[in-house]
């Protein structure tokens, strides 16, 4: 928003808005072939995996249904950071009027991960590990029964060959070797307290992909803009956030969510911000003092301007 606002009082106008977020393992914490470990909900993760997205590209509305949302993803590189993938995040149309950017034709909001999470994850879906429903006449007893069970293999079968063979890709691929890493064609017992794969994906994704207390997570938060001005000069401004959890204290997810949150209560009580009633920060008064408040826990943005 200070951004915008800062278009806005050059007399310029937003044209284009892409803004995306991961929450992700700090690069040296990546050492597993998923390459993600969770610092929030592992079963709101699997659940968003199923989410549809509609964005606005070139001011045409876009809708991909949810069993096609790792289809579309693309390679980013953040500056400093790392290339990642992105992929779009629910509906991002109503944050248009939101922003209040009355001129964009493009507004997006994405997701980032490592590279190959997007492909895994779509292979995931299309076993049929997210469904939430209870497999129907099943007495298996390990995760590589469930997935013996999802894509009809026989139990004299190779379960990785025919896994691969039902996926269509060969049995070298790397998400055949990420599922058995995993442990979903091996022979690992499901949790007895738990009846169906979701479930039993959420209690197996945080057993092996769980952030480790010596190690760091790491926020990235990335915006695009594309700005122009009167007599046709134009600027592509980025805004950039990268943020590390602190071992053995608090993840970088922790951090973010929590501090703009007390520090606002805190700059409410100290009579620094004085709007009444219920408000989301997308006001000078409000986003200024927090951004300002958050710079001593190291928690700033990195801004650049290039002319076109």
């Amino acid at each position: 928003m200070r951004v915008i606002h800062d278009v806005e009082n050059r007399g310029g106008k937003v044209t284009s808005f892409k803004s995306s977020t991961g929450a992700l393992p700090s690069h040296e914490a990546n050492n597993n072939p998923f390459g993600y470990k969770f610092s929030w909900s592992p079963r709101g993760v699997l659940l968003a995996s199923k989410n549809t997205a509609k964005w606005l590209a070139d001011g045409k509305e876009v809708n991909v249904p949810g069993e096609q949302l790792f289809e579309n993803y693309y390679i980013q590189d953040v500056p400093e950071t790392g290339a990642f993938e992105n992929y779009p995040n629910r509906n991002s149309v109503p944050y248009k009027d939101i922003y209040g950017l009355k001129d964009s034709q493009t507004v997006y909001r994405g997701t980032f991960r490592m590279t190959g999470w997007c492909e895994t994850m779509r292979k995931v879906v299309a076993l049929g590990w997210l469904s939430e429903e209870p497999l129907k006449d099943f007495g298996g007893k390990t995760y590589g029964d469930v997935t013996r069970k999802l894509i009809g293999a026989s139990a004299d079968e190779d379960l990785s060959k025919a896994t691969a063979q039902f996926l269509g890709i060969e049995p070298f691929a790397a998400i055949i070797k990420r599922f058995e890493w995993l442990g979903l064609l091996g022979d690992k017992p499901l949790p007895a307290d738990k009846d169906n794969p979701l479930d039993y994906l959420n209690v197996l994704t945080l057993e092996m992909m769980e952030i480790g207390k010596d190690e760091r997570d790491m926020i990235v938060m990335h915006h695009e803009f594309t700005a122009e001005f009167p007599g046709g000069e134009k600027e592509v401004l980025t805004s950039t956030l990268v943020d590390y959890g602190i071992p053995g204290e608090d993840t970088s997810v922790a951090r973010t969510v929590s501090l703009p949150a007390a520090l606002a209560v805190k700059l409410i009580l100290d009579g620094k911000i004085t709007d009444k009633g219920c408000h989301i920060p997308v006001s000078p008064s409000i986003y200024n003092p927090i951004l300002d408040a958050l710079e001593p826990y190291n928690v700033i943005f990195k801004e650049r301007t290039t002319k076109v």
